[in-house]
């Protein structure tokens, strides 16, 4: 099941240097007008795919502009086969309307 983590509980991680993979799923052009510190962008639409191509860290919090989109990417990453069962899956809670913190530009 994929949980959800705040923006503010995710910006906690961050900022203790824990090692949160976090994937950006909003069109590039979204992204690169800016996005959380450390975030890849994989848009909704090459997900699928990139699932398939690349090695997962232990922790992954999906993010993209409202917090239902992360919900289905995050619930696909789950499911698939390359990605170990011991990988925590989250949705950014609300995405990045509620995400107060700061932005990094491409």
């Amino acid at each position: 099941m994929v949980e959800e983590i705040t923006p503010a509980e995710l910006q906690e991680k961050l900022a203790a240097g824990e090692d949160v993979e976090v994937v950006d799923i909003r069109q590039k052009r979204a992204y690169e007008r800016g996005h959380i510190p450390g975030a890849e962008n994989v848009p909704f639409a090459e997900f699928t795919t990139a699932v398939a191509e690349r090695e997962w860290g232990d922790e992954v919090v999906v993010a993209c502009p409202v917090g239902q989109s992360s919900v289905q990417a995050g619930r696909l990453l789950e499911s698939h086969e390359s990605v170990d069962e011991g990988t925590t899956v989250a949705s950014l809670a609300g995405g990045y309307q509620e995400w107060d913190g700061e932005l990094e530009d491409a």
